[in-house]
């Protein structure tokens, strides 16, 4: 059985988008974000516009992503199964600027061109490092990969994760 921060981390990689949350001059706010799992960290590209970057930065913020809207059941190479049911990943950890390395880049894909109605994309890609990560999972079971779906990372070494605390509802 996978731990909980692994799990956590397998979901997550399965989704492209999240929300990210935080407060801009002390009123909360929910922003989407596109993300890719990195060494366990959570790497989020966001348009600089609006404040919201600048927000988070050097602070603590709340990242979520989920399939409420939709499934995506089977083996997904080195990664557990989720089968017949909804799941989301909360992850609570400090905010911190970054450059991406040209494979983060890649590992992203194209950027919007514009948002917010024809504004230019302006990116700005931020790393959060979990300290606290929540699975919740209605009704979804675990399926144990099978001989082919194993973890390790692609230079075939065994993954490694920052310490996190998880709290699993």
């Amino acid at each position: 059985m996978p731990t909980d921060e692994r799990l956590a981390v397998d979901l997550l990689a399965r989704t492209e988008y999240g929300r990210v949350a935080a407060s801009l001059r002390a009123m909360p706010f929910l922003a989407g974000a596109r993300h890719i799992v990195v060494d366990g960290r959570l790497l989020l590209r966001m348009h600089r516009g609006h404040g919201y970057p600048r927000a988070c930065v050097g602070h603590v913020v709340a990242y979520g992503s989920d399939n409420l809207n939709r499934a995506r059941p089977g083996c997904v190479e080195g990664r557990w199964s989720v089968v017949g049911g909804r799941w989301s990943v909360e992850t609570v950890g400090k905010c911190a600027a970054v450059e991406p390395t040209a494979a983060e880049l890649e590992l992203f894909g194209p950027a919007p061109r514009s948002v917010d109605g024809g504004v230019p994309f302006d990116p700005v890609y931020l790393r959060v490092t979990p300290q606290f990560v929540t699975v919740d999972r209605q009704g979804a079971t675990l399926k144990r990969p099978d001989a082919t779906c194993e973890a390790t990372r692609s230079d075939g070494g065994d993954l490694e994760r920052p310490p996190v605390t998880v709290v699993d509802r």
